[in-house]
Parts: C-alpha cells; sequence; structure tokens
C-alpha cells in the first residue's frame, strides 16, 4: 500500500499553512502567523508576488526570465527542431528513452505549479484576500484588492494549465487524465490520496478561473486607458504602465486561447468538435485585435506589433504576457555561442528545422510550389531572411548591431577540410553544436568577449506573445470556416499568416513577401489541408526554440500506446544534421542527410512524477511508463 501520509506532492505546502514564513513576501521575523499576516497588507500581497516569483525561477540556468530552461529552447532538444550537445543532460536522455524515474526534467514543475496553486487558494479562501485592508482610500483599495483577487484566480488558471499541459494525458485507466485538482486549503496534517481528474474537468476548471479573473482584472496595464479619466481614476500609483508583466484580461485570454487551441486538436477532440475552435480563434483574435487597435492606434506608432521582434525590449509591443527583465545578461550569448568564440555552444539545430525555411521568394525548398531558387550544392543562398536571423551555419557571420564590415566571428563548420576541420565543427570539440548549426535566435549581436568592455543585454521570456495568437487563430479559423480565405471574426486565416510572412526579421530585414507573397495566395487556394499543413510549418518557424514544438507535436498526433496512431511516425524518427567537406578555401559540399540522435520516446505524455505515485494510490500514471507506475 502506497502511502498516503502528509508528504503532499506540493512539498511547500506543509509549511506554507504551518508556518508562511518560507512562502510569503516580506517576512521580517517570526513574529507572525498565518492568521495574523491579514492585518499586514504587504505581507498578503506576498502571497501574490511569491507566484510571480515561482512563473520567474524555475530553471536549468541562471534565470526562467530567458529561454535557456526545460521550458524553453532545451525543451526543442526533444522535438525534430534542435540536438542537445550534452548527453548526460536530462531532456537529451528523455529524447533517447535514456530517462530514469530520478532524473525527471518535469518534476519540479509539478512541485512548482502545486506551490503556487496552494498561495493562491490561501488568497482566496473566505475572500480574504479581497476583504484585506489595503489602502485607506475606499477607491485606491477597491483598485488594489480587485486587481489583487483576479490575479488569483488568473495565476491559479496559468499554473492549472501548466499542469494539464505538462501531464495531462491518457492514463492507464483508459481514461483522458488531467492532474488533481485542488480548489481549498488543504489541511498539511490530514489524510491526502488525490486522483486525477478528467481531461475535461480540467480544462472546466481552467476556463472557470479564468472566467472569474476577468471579473475583477481591467483590460490591461496601460497609461494611455487611464490618462484621459478625470482625477482621482487617473492615479498612475494603482494602475496603468506600472503593473506591466501582471496579469491583465490580455493575459487571461491568452490562457483560454492556449487551452482552447489543444483542448480542440486532434489528440483531444477526436470527434472534432468545432465550438472548441471556435473559441480558439476567438479568443486569439480578442489578443491580435487588441494589440492591432487598442494598442497601436490608442498610444504611439512606435507601439505596434507588425515591425519586428525586439528579444531585448522588455517593453516589446509583442509581449502578451512576459517574465519580468534580468538587465545586464549574456547567458544566452553563452549558451548559444561555440566554444572558440567563448561559448558553451549548448544547442543546435537540425536540418529539419533548416529545412522548414524556405527561399527569399517565400516559397519551400521541396515539394508543391517549390522555389527555382533552391539549389543543393549552395544551401544557405537566397533563403527566407527569417533563416539568418535565427541560425548560425557554415560561413555565417556574427556581425555587431550597427557594422556589418567588421564581423566579429566566422563559422566554420566542416567536418573534413583542406588542411584541418573547421574549429566550430561537430564532435571537435564538447563545446560545439551535434549539428554544425549553432542558434542565433535571442543573442544580442553587440556582445563581444574579446571587447574591453563587454556590452549586455537585458532578457525577458515572452511567455504569450502576439505572434503566438496570430498562429493561433490561423491554424482554428481554417478549421471552422474550412477555407482559408474565409473570414472569422473580421479576418481570414490567410491574412493573419500575411501579417507574420511580412514583419521584418529579428535583424531587422524586410523580407520580400511585404510587397506580394504569391505562394501563400497559392497555398491558400488550395483548400483548408494544404493550409493547415503550410500554418503548422509557419507556427515552427516562428516559435522556435520558444519550447512550444514539443507541445505542437503531441497536440497534432494521435495515437496513446506504440502501434496506434501515427504519434510514434512523427516524434520517434532520427534527426540530422549538416556533414560538410571543404574541397578548397571558401568551397564545399555538403550531405544534409547526415544522422546526428536517434530518437525514441516511450510515450506522447510525460509521466506524473514517480515520487508522487508513491505517496498516493489513487493517481493513475500515463501509457507509456510502467517501471513509473
Amino acid at each position: 500500500m502506497k502511502t498516503k501520509k502528509i508528504i503532499i506532492f506540493f512539498s511547500a505546502l506543509t509549511l506554507l499553512i504551518s508556518s508562511c514564513k518560507d512562502l510569503l513576501e516580506p517576512w521580517p521575523n517570526g513574529n507572525y502567523d498565518n492568521n495574523n499576516i491579514w492585518e499586514y497588507q504587504n505581507m498578503v500581497q506576498g502571497i501574490i508576488n511569491r507566484c510571480y516569483d515561482n512563473i520567474d525561477a524555475y530553471s536549468v540556468g541562471n534565470s526562467n526570465r530567458a529561454y535557456n530552461d526545460n521550458e524553453g529552447a532545451f525543451l526543442d532538444g526533444v522535438t525534430d527542431d534542435a540536438v542537445i550537445t550534452s548527453t548526460s543532460n536530462t531532456l537529451r536522455r528523455y529524447a533517447v528513452n535514456a530517462m530514469t524515474s530520478s532524473n525527471d526534467p518535469f518534476a519540479t514543475y509539478w512541485d512548482r505549479d502545486y506551490r503556487s496553486i496552494s498561495q493562491c487558494n490561501i488568497f482566496l479562501k473566505d475572500n480574504r484576500g479581497l476583504n484585506t485592508r489595503y489602502m485607506v482610500k475606499t477607491m485606491y483599495n477597491d483598485q488594489v484588492r480587485h486587481r489583487l483577487q483576479g490575479e488569483a484566480f488568473a495565476l491559479r488558471a496559468y499554473f492549472e494549465w501548466d499542469l494539464l499541459q505538462k501531464f495531462g494525458g491518457m492514463g492507464t485507466n483508459g481514461q483522458m487524465l488531467g492532474f488533481p485538482i485542488v480548489t481549498d486549503v488543504v489541511d498539511p496534517y490530514g489524510e491526502i490520496n488525490y486522483a486525477r481528474a478528467t481531461y475535461d474537468d480540467c480544462v472546466k476548471q481552467i476556463i472557470r478561473d479564468c472566467d472569474s479573473a476577468l471579473y475583477w482584472l481591467p483590460l490591461a496595464y496601460r497609461d494611455f486607458l487611464y490618462t484621459s479619466l478625470p482625477a482621482p481614476a487617473n492615479d498612475l500609483t494603482y494602475q496603468g504602465g506600472k503593473y506591466w508583466n501582471r496579469f491583465d484580461d490580455t493575459g487571461v485570454w491568452g490562457i483560454k486561447a492556449n487551452v482552447y487551441l489543444t483542448y480542440a486538436s486532434p489528440r483531444f477532440n477526436p470527434s472534432n468538435d468545432i465550438n472548441r475552435w471556435d473559441s480558439a480563434a476567438k479568443y486569439s483574435m480578442k489578443l491580435v485585435n487588441f494589440k492591432l487597435i487598442t494598442d497601436q492606434i490608442a498610444s504611439t506608432s512606435s507601439f505596434r506589433p507588425q515591425g519586428k521582434v525586439d528579444w531585448f525590449n522588455p517593453n516589446s509591443p509583442e509581449i502578451v504576457f512576459s517574465t519580468r527583465v534580468t538587465t545586464n545578461a549574456r547567458y544566452m550569448e553563452s549558451m548559444f555561442y561555440p566554444g572558440n568564440f567563448q561559448g558553451n555552444g549548448e544547442l543546435g539545430a537540425t536540418q529539419e528545422l533548416v529545412n522548414a525555411f524556405g527561399m527569399q521568394d517565400g516559397r519551400p525548398i521541396s515539394g508543391t510550389g517549390a522555389s527555382p531558387l533552391w539549389d543543393a550544392t549552395k544551401p544557405y543562398d537566397k533563403r527566407d531572411p527569417r533563416f539568418y536571423s535565427v541560425i548560425f551555419y557554415n560561413g555565417s557571420k556574427a556581425n555587431r548591431l550597427n557594422d556589418i564590415t567588421k564581423p566579429m566571428y566566422t563559422f566554420e563548420n566542416w567536418n573534413v577540410g583542406v588542411t584541418a576541420p573547421g574549429k566550430d565543427v561537430a564532435g571537435a570539440r564538447s563545446d560545439n553544436s551535434r549539428t554544425n548549426y549553432h542558434i542565433k535566435k535571442y543573442v544580442y549581436m553587440d556582445v563581444n568577449w574579446a571587447d574591453a568592455s563587454v556590452k549586455y543585454a537585458p532578457h525577458s521570456k515572452f511567455i504569450f506573445r502576439w505572434a503566438h495568437f496570430v498562429l493561433s487563430f490561423a491554424e482554428a479559423a481554417n478549421q471552422v470556416t474550412g477555407n482559408p480565405n474565409t473570414a472569422l471574426y473580421g479576418m481570414t486565416p490567410r491574412a493573419a499568416i500575411a501579417y507574420l510572412r511580412a514583419r521584418s526579421t529579428y535583424d531587422n530585414v524586410t523580407p520580400a513577401m511585404r510587397a506580394a507573397d504569391p505562394y501563400l495566395t497559392e497555398v491558400a487556394g488550395l483548400g483548408k489541408a494544404a493550409f493547415d499543413a503550410f500554418v503548422k510549418n509557419e507556427r515552427r518557424i516562428e516559435t522556435c526554440f520558444e519550447g512550444m514544438r514539443f507541445y505542437d507535436i503531441r497536440r497534432w498526433t494521435t495515437g496513446d500506446r506504440p502501434g496506434e496512431g501515427n504519434w510514434e511516425s512523427v516524434i520517434d524518427q532520427p534527426v540530422h544534421g549538416a556533414y560538410i567537406t571543404q574541397t578548397a578555401p571558401n568551397t564545399y559540399t555538403y550531405d544534409l542527410n547526415w544522422q546526428v540522435e536517434e530518437r525514441a520516446l516511450p510515450s506522447p505524455y510525460n509521466p506524473v512524477p514517480y515520487y508522487e505515485m508513491l505517496r498516493m494510490d489513487k493517481l493513475v500514471q500515463n501509457v507509456g511508463w510502467p517501471t513509473w507506475e
């Protein structure tokens, strides 16, 4: 019999309820307990503030405010987009089916999510957080308490969605399951033995919390939404841009759009309920329109999402919800640059991802409508300009932001050379990529360790961003209308994708597709199925190294066990790099079918953490993990 004694799955809950010291901020001394903290408004606000800290804090690197963690770029190393350099990395072990229950890369997130949910529950219990007095003046007090009440519901929904995305799946009992729903404060000295709720019930719970959050929260934290109001409603001390990076209506719409998009997808929607697709399209379009209309027109011309994505702008119009900014950072550059450029080369793009980028005329390199510009002997010439802002390849240069005449570094990735292999070639050293591609996305191009004074750049993680919802709308609306040229909620799926294909690259290069995009017109004319495949490829290009493809592949595929559905044929495929031979200086031949790694994921679902399976015998494990039960 598995022990049910209260070693609860969110281990810090006992500390939280018996002594709020570790999970409330600020905590100046030990003179407060979980009853009298309600008399101190700063501590009550600290219950909510720590939830935001939890979003920031969990990572395998320096900070979750960047993408070097198990929820970002490294998670792409379990997909056909990237290969992790270190063979001992836990996600790399996951990708090749060498992971054990003691090095589960997702277990820490189960703990994080329930820690945060427990804090939200304490705040919401009996409306104690809502009824706390924060300000003397009633108007200001209402603004603060209503905001915090809405944030508590929004944060609980966010962490519930994270649990569902990471751990939802087909249980060994044959049911599609989610997570144990906990909406009340739990007695740490009582008997605990939770069961996982059904997937459907978890979706309902998240949407219910989102709707509660929308009741209390303001539309958005923007100064311009309040400055035109009469005093004292225009006092920006208690509202407006000061609360950027906290949940408002737009962030909650983002949660709902993501939940519905997954819930509508083939794996979780076998009957193809169109209403789910419609909900995904509706909430995605609310965000698309908010950015295009409210933010852009009511604010300033510079606050327009159609421009390039600036990863180093903590106030980027691209942001729907993000972590707080880390200033003076350069760990992304250390992560992606090769060893000879004082980096660690921790991740490399696959040939599969490189092939997903088309040519400068907007057409793919192969298949229907293939570009005549493609030349396999010169695979990096005349490519879609988005490629050059994402990938470092053999012969590419790391140029300073505003001076391309003095490159900081030139990549040499040939395996066989006239005299010797290139210095950045796979296998030459442990801090070079294994695919002969290095990653440029997120790299601040003024970081050069040879400088007397090395420059830094701010970093934050754009958890929800405008482009995500443009893509979600295009995918969902295409399913609803059945025609990429038919409008839904005022926009056609084709028009949505046109925004992304016409915007400037991360390097601020204007693509040729801005003037005309005949391939987009052609593929939209081919109908629903062809456009769906096209949107999925656009999503792959736009969101690479953001930790999204892992879950996209899961929701797009079907089948729960080996031999069922198509998930194995998509997930368990070898990934490739470029094997390059230098035949003369600046002259090369390319083998683009060079296999780098086999993939062997045992299940389309992540396992419920093993220690939780030992503690609670009502928990049911996901299929594919027999030794974790």
